[in-house]
């Protein structure tokens, strides 16, 4: 089966150049030129990876990323006119896979999209599925079974709501990466736009001691001064 492609891109010349690219190395390609088109594609048929423009007519690339981290760890590459480093780790810590600045060479672009798909297949082929775990479980037990969207402390469920779920879910799908109070509004509030910063340290703090009343002896919640939050992997 192709491997499908979504490339938001507003320039016509370079859609044009990357569409016939990436067609012949025999991806199904699927081309729109706004933010929102980009967001309705990913609803109706998600890809196997996407490429996005940062600058576009109605929005940018990042908040595009944004919106598609709340649901999806599908790979993305930014493609983007900007070279300044701010720009780049932003991108990257938004979760995205790869940043490749204009002008750039569409077999180049090609190859990247290629090794990011192989990484994925391999990632996933070794991935145990449904359930996720953390090397804490050697330990403390704890599970996440992403079908049933609960966790589970040996085989006992964890009495969760929904933001706390969410944001354990968030830190455990990738461990001892930190992320900022910022990035995790986005990816855990991102349907509560009016809602204090201060709350994910309070659902934090919850998250710790629901943990602790329920068996979970590592401090598995680590805290990094004026960075953010990360899940930690025992060992």
């Amino acid at each position: 089966m192709r491997k499908r492609i979504l490339l938001l891109e507003d320039e016509q010349a370079i859609a044009d150049t990357l569409l016939y690219a990436l067609q012949s190395e025999g991806f199904e390609v699927r081309h729109v030129a706004l933010a929102r088109q980009a967001l309705e594609a990913f609803q109706d048929n998600p890809p196997d990876l996407a490429i996005l423009d940062v600058g576009l007519p109605d929005g940018n690339g990042f908040e595009v990323c944004r919106t598609m981290r709340r649901t999806s760890e599908l790979p993305i590459v930014f493609l983007t006119a900007r070279s300044e480093e701010i720009d780049r780790v932003l991108g990257l810590e938004l979760g995205a896979d790869d940043y490749v600045v204009k002008p750039f060479s569409p077999r180049e672009v090609c190859a990247r999209v290629r090794a990011i798909l192989r990484r994925s297949a391999a990632a996933m082929s070794t991935a145990p599925f449904p359930v996720l775990t953390t090397a804490a479980e050697a330990s403390d037990g704890l599970i996440l079974d992403e079908a049933a969207q609960r966790f589970r402390v040996g085989n006992a469920l964890l009495p969760l709501t929904r933001y706390e779920y969410l944001l354990l879910a968030t830190l455990m799908r990738r461990p001892e990466r930190i992320f900022s109070r910022t990035e995790l509004m986005d990816l855990v509030w991102g349907d509560a736009p009016h809602t204090a910063d201060r709350t994910v340290d309070a659902h934090v703090k919850l998250l710790r001691a629901k943990l602790r009343e329920h068996g979970v002896k590592t401090e598995v919640i680590q805290t990094h001064r004026h960075m953010g939050y990360s899940l930690r992997l025992a060992g």
